[in-house]
């Protein structure tokens, strides 16, 4: 289960949490442009745009969860378990493989408008990368600096949505994750009026009662409805420090701690790590659940016009600085 969202400042960002109850190996990857995608049945992409992003990498080949290109084009894929429906390949059309849906996009698409283009012919097909990796069900959020859309192929076919809220979780389909929104219309940040009974000399007791119904529990489409309102809410400076700060709040509103989603036997989902993305300027931040101190890292760093990839373990161990 996972969160992804974007956010407007002076800068652009994107980013998500990673919720799952076991870990495949993450890095941050970043692929420069002469690195060799060869994609299983639209060809091989010699030369296309540079990208960061978490990945686990097999075979020397970047499985992303998420990235952002150097054209400030981002994109996340989220479990959309038995509602995804992946097809046979289709004359006429794009069968990309989902594993491999990221960085044919990121590869070639400076924006979501050049996005939609390759979408109207897209067909995701039902191939894994390999045998003991389990073909993920999935669903993706898109975006860029002026839009996002939602893309999910279910039985009905491909379907984009244009996503308002720039957030995405897990089940259901989007179009009823937006539809939900219109039950948490009365939520306010200020003060909550009485309209129990006019009669009654009610009024609030506490700051914050006017989120009160807000969803705190750890489904997707609480996270949904508790991400948009954070983010949407949200209030401030437009510094790259308070943007990245207040980014990792609003997706710390949803973080899933050990211990409160239990899959039996003492396993547990929890949130591995949150990113966030500066699309306009290529750098990475993540903390992890072991370590909540921001890490970064640079795309502009490296040599982007290389052909292999560079990649960054993630730092685990909790960082704690000393005052005294």
């Amino acid at each position: 289960m996972c969160t992804a969202a974007t956010y407007m400042t002076k800068d652009c960002y994107f980013g998500r949490t990673l919720d799952y109850n076991i870990s495949y190996g993450d890095e941050v990857v970043i692929t420069p442009r002469n690195y060799c995608f060869c994609f299983h049945q639209v060809g091989i992409m010699r030369s296309h745009y540079a990208m960061i992003g978490m990945a686990h990498v097999e075979d020397d080949c970047p499985l992303y969860y998420e990235a952002v290109n150097e054209k400030g084009l981002a994109m996340a894929g989220l479990n959309f378990e038995g509602n995804a429906h992946y097809c046979k390949i289709k004359e006429g059309k794009y069968n990309v493989a989902p594993y491999e849906f990221i960085p044919w996009i990121l590869g070639q698409c400076a924006t979501v408008k050049d996005t939609r283009k390759l979408l109207e012919k897209l067909n995701l097909v039902d191939i894994p990368f390999c045998d003991k990796l389990p073909q993920a069900q999935l669903h993706w959020i898109i975006a860029d600096c002026k839009e996002a859309i939602t893309v999910e192929e279910t039985e009905s076919g491909v379907h984009i949505y244009d996503n308002p809220v720039g957030v995405l979780t897990n089940n259901p389909n989007f179009g009823e994750q937006m539809f939900q929104l219109n039950n948490y219309m009365y939520l306010s940040t200020g003060e909550p009026k009485n309209n129990f009974c006019s009669k009654l000399p009610l009024k609030p007791y506490s700051h914050g009662m006017g989120a009160m119904g807000l969803p705190g529990d750890w489904s997707s489409q609480s996270r949904f409805v508790k991400a948009a309102f954070s983010k949407l809410n949200s209030v401030s400076g437009d510094s790259e420090t308070e943007s990245v700060n207040q980014f990792f709040h609003i997706l710390g509103t949803v973080e899933q701690l050990r211990g409160c989603c239990s899959m039996g036997d003492g396993v547990y989902d929890i949130t591995f790590y949150t990113s966030c993305c500066n699309v306009n300027k290529g750098i990475y931040y993540y903390t992890t659940y072991e370590n909540h101190q921001i890490t970064a890292v640079h795309m502009h760093n490296v040599n982007l016009g290389g052909c292999s990839l560079v990649c960054y373990p993630p730092v685990r161990k909790e960082q704690i600085w000393l005052q005294n």
